[in-house]
């Protein structure tokens, strides 16, 4: 197995992916989310009073005013930092969940753990810390899964899983063999949840069976059709030869909407945070209809973000409002009625 080794370029990678975020374009070229496919059916009578739809949720104990999760975006550098407690400071005061980015920076360095730290401004929010899954075969362990937990003070752990990603960086982790029965240890030994989190091409149903076979307490199926991973790279390239087979998975992946139902099949009892190209309080509607309990979105919080923090309570009341709107027009007082609420198909 090889070492845990202190890696300079890591820090260096996340201010890449953070710039090349806000101004390449990174979005899948042709296959979309899948959610364009479906529609609530109008309520012209909904009888509910909108002032009263409620918006609020349960997630893995924690009360949140609405189910909106601030994806996993970044961490590990100056900037990243600047990012993350903005992001922290709208949670807080909104009530919703956020997700830190990988930590494995902060892993090998312990001096860039100060830039995933956010309870300073976010004592209260549901906090999910995060490392690749795939450095579980690269020396990592219980102990380094303990330490991002417990440098962050969070309430569960995101194992991201970027197989497609890996492959395509020249400087890639590969090696993803044998990580089920690893993960398993985890979810064992750790004291707090463990969340599996694909970063935008989602899990198929025998993923998730798999994964909640192991002991995972949460899927996030991070579905295909928002930002392409493989785009990413294929920026930030550093030959002609590694930007030609980047560029060649750009389409790649499940479909959210597809990555959803695959989810509800796989692990019908498995809590379900739908991400992937979320763009706005409808598309959460649709992903809570469709059987999911939280929905994430990482894009268009990374570009409020870059801009201020009231940029991202602004984000935040909208998404809210959108939300309440689509609940209130589709006849679901609240989130358990929402769940039960049907959708119908125009493909």
């Amino acid at each position: 197995m090889s070492k845990v080794t202190d890696t300079p370029d890591t820090p260096r990678r996340k201010d890449d992916h953070i710039r090349i975020n806000l101004e390449q374009p990174v979005q899948f070229p042709n296959l979309t989310t899948g959610l364009e496919r479906w529609r609530f059916m109008h309520q012209a009578v909904p009888e509910l009073d909108l002032s009263q739809v409620n918006t609020g949720t349960t997630f893995l104990g924690k009360t949140l005013n609405s189910p909106f999760l601030i994806s996993s975006m970044t961490g590990g550098t100056e900037r990243g930092q600047q990012i993350n407690r903005t992001l922290a400071e709208a949670a807080q005061e909104a009530g919703i969940a956020m997700a830190l980015g990988s930590q494995r920076a902060a892993v090998e360095d312990p001096a860039a753990a100060v830039t995933y730290d956010v309870r300073a401004v976010a004592p209260d929010i549901l906090l999910f810390a995060n490392l690749g899954v795939v450095q579980l075969n690269y020396g990592y362990g219980i102990d380094e899964c303990r330490r991002a937990v417990e440098t962050v003070q969070a309430d569960a752990l995101i194992l991201h899983f970027n197989a497609l990603q890996e492959a395509v960086q020249p400087e890639g982790d590969c090696n993803f063999s044998g990580l089920l029965a690893k993960v398993e240890t985890v979810c064992r030994q750790l004291e707090v949840p463990v969340i599996a989190k694909e970063v935008g091409w989602g899990f198929s149903s025998q993923a998730v069976q798999q994964l909640a076979g192991a002991g995972v307490a949460v899927i996030d199926v991070a579905g295909a059709g928002g930002t392409s991973w493989s785009e990413v790279e294929y920026h930030r390239a550093p030959t002609k030869h590694h930007a030609n087979v980047a560029r060649s998975f750009a389409d790649w992946g499940i479909p959210t909407a597809d990555a959803i139902r695959y989810a509800r099949e796989g692990a019908p009892g498995v809590p379900v945070i739908a991400s992937g190209g979320l763009r706005d309080g409808v598309d959460v509607a649709k992903c809570i209809a469709l059987g999911a309990d939280l929905g994430g979105l990482a894009g268009p919080f990374l570009k409020a973000a870059n801009h201020s923090l009231d940029a991202v309570r602004e984000l935040i009341r909208e998404l809210s409002a959108q939300l309440r709107i689509a609940m209130f027009a589709s006849g679901a007082a609240d989130i358990p009625a929402l769940k039960q609420t049907p959708l119908y198909s125009v493909s």
